[in-house]
Order: structure tokens, then C-alpha cells, then sequence
């Protein structure tokens, strides 16, 4: 499939997904022109605000391939990703991301995800959300524990 019919894929998904209960979004993850997974968002229908479609794109994908590393995949995605979904398209590795609508035109509609880039740039105590740090010396056993680990599969 070329990269214009993978786009018209995510784009009909979240089409689809509205006629279905769902939110606006759609996404494809593909390898060579082939689709490896698909996701819409089911945030409301399945009550789990991480259920973006990027995300369960990702998750499809990796499930699929069996592998956490998705290198060698794109996204095409109906909106420009949020936060969370592009901190998991890092995390997963992939090589580039399309999108069609844009985070300006998601906020119009009441998607907006700008207060968390706000909150991102602000020092950890200007945050509207109390982070309070706390038992690090007994957490960083842990951690410890990894980094002395031969056999870890690191990621």
C-alpha cells in the first residue's frame, strides 16, 4: 500500500470508530506498504483513558510481531499524536510518524492536550499535579538489582 492509501486507512478507521461509540481517532502501523496493526480510541468504550489509537496500534503490533521494538514500522494516525501516545511511539521505536488532523484542530473539537506540555515544562513543584517524592533508598534496590543483572533484555 502506498503511504496516501495507509493515511486513508487510519482515516476511515476513526470515521468508522465515531459512527461506533467511539472517539475521532484511527491508526495503522505498517512495515514495507503492509499493514501490521490497526487501533482506534475506545477510551469510553472500554473505560481506560490509555486506550488511544496509537497505543493500541502499538499494542496490536507488538503482539503481532512479537516484539517490543517496532523498528522498521510507521504510523499513520488521523491526528497528530498527544503527549502519551508520542512518548509510546519513542518508547516503541518506530521510524516515522504521518498524520492528518492537527493538535490545533483536535483542541477545536475539545481534545486538548496542551495543558500537558505546559505542565511538562513547568519544575515539578509549579505542577497542578503534587508529585512527592518518597522511600528512594529502599526503591533503588531495584534498580540496583538490574544493573548488576547478566541476563536483562534491555529496551
Amino acid at each position: 500500500m502506498t503511504n496516501d492509501e495507509l493515511m486513508r486507512e487510519a482515516i476511515r478507521l476513526s470515521i468508522e470508530n465515531v459512527a461506533e461509540g467511539g472517539g475521532p481517532f484511527g491508526a495503522v502501523i505498517a512495515r514495507g506498504g503492509e499493514i501490521i496493526a490497526t487501533g482506534v480510541n475506545r477510551v469510553t468504550a472500554s473505560n481506560d483513558p490509555t486506550a488511544h489509537a496509537e497505543v493500541s496500534a502499538i499494542r496490536r503490533a507488538a503482539e503481532a510481531l512479537g516484539t517490543f521494538n517496532l523498528s522498521g514500522c510507521e504510523i499513520f494516525t488521523s491526528c497528530e499524536p498527544c503527549p502519551m501516545c508520542l512518548g509510546a511511539i519513542y518508547w516503541a521505536r518506530l521510524d516515522k510518524v504521518y498524520y492528518a488532523n492537527t493538535k490545533a484542530d483536535a483542541k477545536a473539537i475539545g481534545f486538548d492536550d496542551s495543558f500537558i506540555y505546559d505542565e511538562l515544562a513547568l519544575p515539578r513543584d509549579g505542577r497542578r499535579l503534587p508529585s512527592v517524592p518518597m522511600m528512594r533508598n529502599e526503591a533503588i534496590r531495584a534498580f540496583e538489582l538490574w544493573q548488576a543483572k547478566d541476563d536483562k533484555v534491555e529496551y
